[in-house]
């Protein structure tokens, strides 16, 4: 997959078949629209290109109202990178641009930029200044400068639509088996270890603790988790919360314990959250809170072998 963040670095001879969006998540949806492109793309002998932004348009517009982010720039990349697409262009998002109408979006981006031959969206799309423009304005443009329109349904999963929004909303609440199942897979965080207060080590269970995060989070809890580090995965368990237990520990951490715990060095981890277990809450003492991790680590335990045992056939 090539990646450009300027129209500039494209060719005169350029042509694509394309989608544009912010693709935050790259859910099931926009893997339903994505693979629409492809399927189109191979047919006409052209590019399968995906159109995102950098940063997220709301944070430009009104800051106020900016989500935090599912998938940060670079993890979003590399699920692009996941879909088979040939170009993904990450345009930077400036007030410059948001002023463009729909016909100047069309014509500078499309048109001249990406040479599209065909473009596939969600029926809500909206594009160009004010998001004035829709998917039966961006059929008349299309019809006016030669690409196709495909608009595509609605993705449901058991019933839920599947959208960004939702997926934030389940994350926030915890819910993040709901939340794999729109995505097609586990909310990942991925990120650089800080170093940790030691309290956890002299006190209760050694832990691996990711840098301070701005984005999406899961809500305050316990959960269970797959920690991959380097090309090695970890059965783990992931506290997300204020530490309450300790006092004056800081805001908000993200604390991962390996089930199977052991010194190596560490840069970078992953964590993959498929169970929540429980709320976090304040004990006693450290004692009582090291009892319930190792309650914690019981049913840990308990969920992977149930786990393996699904997977043999």
């Amino acid at each position: 997959m090539r990646i450009v963040t300027s129209l500039e670095e494209l060719s005169a001879s350029t042509r694509t078949v394309v989608a544009i969006g912010n693709f935050d998540g790259l859910h099931l949806g926009h893997r339903t629209l994505l693979a629409a492109v492809q399927a189109e793309a191979q047919q006409r002998g052209v590019l399968a290109a995906a159109l995102t932004f950098e940063p997220h348009p709301l944070r430009i517009l009104r800051p106020d109202r900016a989500p935090r982010l599912i998938t940060p720039l670079g993890e979003k990349t590399r699920w692009f990178a996941s879909t088979g697409i040939d170009l993904l262009v990450v345009l930077p998002f400036s007030r410059d641009l948001s002023l463009l109408s729909p016909r100047e979006f069309v014509e500078e981006i499309l048109v001249r930029g990406l040479h599209a031959q065909g473009v596939h969206e969600g029926g809500n799309f909206r594009f160009g200044h004010r998001q004035s423009g829709n998917v039966e304005t961006l059929g008349e443009l299309g019809a006016e400068f030669g690409f196709s329109l495909t608009i595509h349904d609605e993705v449901r999963v058991r019933g839920e639509i599947v959208s960004s929004s939702r997926v934030r909303e389940l994350v926030a609440a915890g819910h993040v088996e709901m939340a794999a199942r729109l995505l097609g897979r586990p909310f990942t965080l991925r990120g650089a270890i800080a170093q940790g207060h030691g309290i956890g080590r002299r006190l209760t269970v050694p832990t691996l603790n990711l840098q301070h995060y701005e984005e999406l989070l899961p809500g305050n809890g316990v959960y269970v988790t797959c920690t991959r580090i380097g090309e090695r995965r970890f059965q783990s368990l992931t506290n997300i919360g204020t530490r309450p237990t300790f006092a004056n520990s800081g805001g908000i951490s993200v604390e991962t314990f390996l089930l199977d715990f052991e010194e190596m060095p560490i840069e970078e981890m992953e964590i993959r959250f498929l169970l929540r277990l429980r709320d976090e809450r304040k004990f006693d003492s450290p004692a009582a809170l090291k009892q319930q991790i190792l309650h914690d680590v019981d049913r840990g335990r308990r969920y992977f072998r149930r786990l393996e045992k699904l997977k043999k056939p």
